[in-house]
C-alpha cells in the first residue's frame, strides 16, 4: 500500500515501508519507484508514462519519509538542495549500548565496497574515502539500548549504520553491521527517517513532514 503524505504538481512526499527498496528491487519484486509510477499512471491515464525523479534514497531495511519530483525542474531544484545541505533529514535510531555524551558529532571517512555492498571506516588518506558527518542526541535509554535522534549532514552509503557501529553502538537489528543480530531474521532495523524539510521547488515555501517510527526496536521505547 502506498502511503502518500503530500502531493501537488511538482512534488510527491510519501512514507517508505521498511523492507521495500526505493529502486531496482529485482525481478518479481515491486520497488517504491515502480509503485509510485503505477499510481501516477492511473491518475493520469492516457498521458503517457509519468515523470518521476528520485531525489534521495533510504536503505531497503529502513522506512520513513521520502520526497520525489514530478517534473524535471523540481528534480533539479530538489537535487541541488539535497547536495548543498538545504534539505534537512532527521532520523530516529535505536542502538545497542550507550554513547559517551547526550549530544555529539561523529565525523569519519567512509569507503564503499561495491562488490559486497558495504561501507567501512577508513583513514582520510585512502583513495576513494569520503567524509561523513552526523549529529546525534540521546532521547532515552532503556534495557541496554539508546534511542537517538540523528541529524544527517552528509549522505554516504550506509552512513548512519557504519558510523554508529564504528562508535561501538551498532543499530538494533542491523543484519549487516551488528554481529549480534546478523542472523536474526525476526527483527527489523532500528532506524527510521522521521522528519524531512525542504524548500518547495516552485513556491520556495518551507515544507516540513514527519512520521512516527515503526518496528519492534521502537516499540521497546513506546511501551510503558
Amino acid at each position: 500500500m502506498l502511503n502518500i503524505i503530500y502531493e501537488d504538481g511538482q512534488v510527491l512526499v510519501c512514507e517508505k515501508p521498511s523492507g521495500v527498496a526505493v529502486q531496482s528491487a529485482g525481478i518479481g519484486t515491486m520497488d517504491l519507484e515502480s509503485r509510485i509510477k503505477n499510481y501516477l499512471s492511473t491518475e493520469n491515464s492516457g498521458n503517457g508514462e509519468p515523470y518521476l525523479g528520485v531525489i534521495h534514497r533510504l536503505d531497503q531495511p529502513v522506512g520513513g519519509v521520502l520526497v520525489f519530483a514530478k517534473t524535471p525542474m523540481a528534480a533539479a531544484d530538489l537535487s541541488k538542495q539535497a547536495g548543498n545541505g538545504e534539505m534537512d533529514k532527521r532520523y530516529q535510531a535505536v542502538v545497542c549500548g550507550k554513547l559517551p555524551q547526550i549530544q555529539g558529532v561523529l565525523v569519519d571517512y567512509l569507503f564503499k565496497d561495491g562488490k559486497t555492498n558495504t561501507s567501512r571506516i577508513v583513514k582520510k588518506e585512502q583513495k576513494g574515502a569520503k567524509r561523513a558527518e552526523l549529529h546525534y542526541q540521546v532521547l532515552e535509554e532503556k534495557e541496554g539500548l539508546s534511542l537517538l535522534e540523528i541529524h544527517l549532514i552528509t549522505g554516504r552509503h550506509h552512513q548512519i549504520r557504519v558510523q554508529l557501529a564504528g562508535a561501538g553502538t551498532p543499530l538494533y537489528g542491523d543484519k549487516k553491521y551488528n554481529p549480534k543480530t546478523a542472523g536474526d531474521q525476526r527483527t527489523t532495523i532500528g532506524l527510521y527517517a522521521c522528519k524531512l524539510s525542504f524548500l518547495h521547488p516552485k513556491t520556495k515555501k518551507q515544507m516540513a513532514f514527519s512520521c512516527e517510527p515503526k518496528g519492534d526496536a521502537f516499540s521497546i521505547f513506546t511501551s510503558r
